[in-house]
């Protein structure tokens, strides 16, 4: 299995009920693909370098997780449908020496 991040804002006027059905949604989809979360860094409201579709700030969350290839498309795809989340990254995490 592969370590990776996922990083993604999420529009400033979400409740943090939706917020937090939204990030359990993700660690599903990790789960179910046979990948494990590690570690989520939930940052808060902060505000954006700059305007992303029409919001100055937004809701940012850190989410660490182990699994195969696979999962990271079927997140892909998730996030992409969602209309809440407003920008993401996924990375693959570099092992550190």
């Amino acid at each position: 299995m592969r370590a990776y991040e996922l990083m993604y804002i999420t529009r400033p006027d979400l409740d943090e009920e939706a917020e937090k059905a939204l990030l359990d949604r993700l660690q599903k989809i990790v789960v179910d693909g046979g990948g494990s979360v590690e570690q989520v860094d939930v940052w808060g409201r902060r505000r954006l370098a700059y305007e992303i579709a029409g919001y100055r700030e937004g809701h940012y969350t850190v989410v660490q997780f182990q699994g195969p290839a696979g999962v990271t498309h079927e997140l892909e795809r998730v996030i992409r449908l969602s209309d809440d989340i407003i920008r993401h990254i996924i990375v693959l995490r570099e092992k550190v020496a």
